[in-house]
């Protein structure tokens, strides 16, 4: 696997063996970074201009330096061609960090560390399941909005979904609105009427979710949580999953994806197909 790594001055690809950063980065001491998590399909980055905004978006609500959107494109494109397996399905990560920094939360002023990175990927299963978690979402968050590496909140409630069979956990927000899942945006369907939580639940305004409502295939409402257990169908999204179908929330079983689903997902599919970058 190839790796491109933008620090101290340093630019260039590196072999998975030789991709290093600093230890003192601020990125792995602190967490203090972004990152965006695209899926390559025969060697094309799907939404890439999508969500390298949404990447400048994130390091301007942390405050970290503007990144060189220019040098990630050139980047993505020679980690793409590097990699002829993943590049036919594969998940790219594009990671932007403080930078080396001290061991405490301030920050050294200047360029930081941006890594891109790339590894095949396997496709999802049709149909997949989740459980709202036992904690909350803190839509009042110094940095909701921004898609940050400090993970530990999902990768803990990702491990407490597995562990009882389900692929994906659910975050309900402070005051008991339907928030997003671990790395998913949630969707319900009741009398053929499709809706998302709006972005001031503090879910993530993923690339798929604004594309959806942007074409007209849903709109935003806010959800309870009796509204999530009592919907007709739901699915989730992402940029690696696309519209994926729930049959199976917490002790609720679908023996089928919805029509409503189907039809979403099939109407999607068309017009990121038609342009790839839209």
């Amino acid at each position: 696997m190839s790796v491109w790594i933008s620090s101290g001055g340093g630019v260039g690809l590196h072999d998975r063996d030789g991709a290093q950063v600093s230890a003192f980065d601020h990125g792995m001491t602190v967490g203090d970074g972004v990152f965006e998590t695209l899926k390559v399909v025969e060697g094309v980055p799907l939404a890439l201009t999508r969500h390298l905004d949404r990447l400048s978006r994130s390091c301007q609500i942390l405050g970290l330096e503007p990144p060189d959107l220019g040098a990630i494109r050139a980047a993505v494109a020679d980690v793409v061609a590097s990699e002829p397996e993943a590049a036919r399905l594969g998940r790219l990560r594009v990671t932007c960090t403080g930078g080396v920094g001290p061991l405490a939360s301030d920050r050294t002023p200047g360029a930081g560390t941006t890594i891109v990175a790339i590894n095949p990927m396997q496709p999802w299963p049709a149909t997949t399941s989740a459980v709202v978690v036992p904690w909350v979402r803190n839509e009042r968050s110094a940095v909701v909005g921004a898609k940050t590496t400090s993970y530990a909140e999902n990768v803990v409630a990702l491990a407490w979904a597995h562990e009882r069979g389900y692929s994906e956990g659910l975050f309900l927000n402070s005051i008991g609105s339907v928030c997003e899942g671990t790395g998913t945006n949630v969707f319900t369907v009741k009398d053929s009427w499709v809706r998302t939580p709006p972005l001031s639940s503090g879910c993530l305004a993923g690339i798929t979710r604004e594309l959806l409502l942007e074409w007209g295939m849903a709109v935003e409402a806010d959800l309870t949580l009796e509204d999530l257990e009592n919907a007709d169908e739901v699915f989730l999204t992402s940029s690696t999953r696309d519209v994926h179908p729930v049959t199976k929330l917490g002790d609720r079983v679908w023996e089928s994806p919805g029509s409503e689903t189907r039809e979403v997902a099939t109407r999607f599919i068309r017009r990121i197909v038609q342009d790839i970058d839209p």
